[in-house]
């Protein structure tokens, strides 16, 4: 019996089908989240407790997937 079979063909089917389209829009949003989360973790770093975390948040859970998803 040959490795992999149809389970392996499938598997490789379902990675091929998997494209993320870098236009600008992706690419500005990918951008803006790395720069969210850097300036939140600067200002975690002296002491803010308010702005700190909702741009690691914002950066994390909303800038970054969103430019995957779009």
């Amino acid at each position: 019996m040959a490795k992999g079979g149809a389970r392996g063909r499938k598997a490789a089917a379902g990675r091929e089908a998997i494209r993320i389209r870098w236009e600008r829009k992706n690419i500005a949003l990918f951008g803006s989240g790395i720069l969210a989360i850097l300036i939140g973790y600067i200002l975690l770093s002296q002491g803010d407790i308010t702005l700190a975390p909702l741009l690691l948040v914002a950066g994390y859970c909303v800038l970054i997937p969103l430019a995957f998803i779009l």
